[in-house]
């Protein structure tokens, strides 16, 4: 019964979605990083550490949306609900990441403990997040 329910983790598909989930993530990283460097390093002067942060984090973000989109979960809708979702979902695992943050904070006072746990919830999350609703594939009827 339970291996029947849980076929889909071992269906072709999800592998593959994982494996181009992690190329994008990691792809997004290192966007989010290399714009916060150059940021801080040439144009930190005129902008602020805090809004270098934001540029940064916005950009790694367009890069996670349209990798995920068009590479990872192979979307092929046109509609702007597919970008709110996203954002949407991509706000709500925040929320989730700093608060699994904070728990572990205290009940351990490990901050790498702390940023593994709420890196690993919001990734799993939005990977689930992605798949079953900002990129659901619709069956046919």
């Amino acid at each position: 019964m339970i291996k029947e329910s849980l076929s889909w983790v071992n269906a072709q598909p999800t592998r593959r979605q994982l494996g181009r989930y992690l190329v994008a993530g990691i792809s997004a990283v290192a966007t989010d990083s290399l714009t916060y460097f150059l940021l801080v390093h040439w144009v930190l002067a005129y902008v602020g550490y805090d809004v270098a942060k934001f540029v940064s984090f916005l950009s790694g973000t367009v890069v996670a949306y349209t990798v995920n989109k068009f590479w990872t979960f192979e979307s092929k809708d046109k509609s702007f609900s597919e970008a709110a979702a996203f954002l949407t979902l991509y706000i709500l695992t925040l929320g989730l990441n700093v608060s699994v943050n904070r728990l572990v904070l205290q009940l351990t006072q490990q901050s790498l403990l702390a940023f593994l746990a709420a890196s690993a919830c919001s990734t799993v999350a939005n990977f689930f997040g992605q798949k079953f609703w900002v990129f659901k594939e619709t069956l046919p009827t």
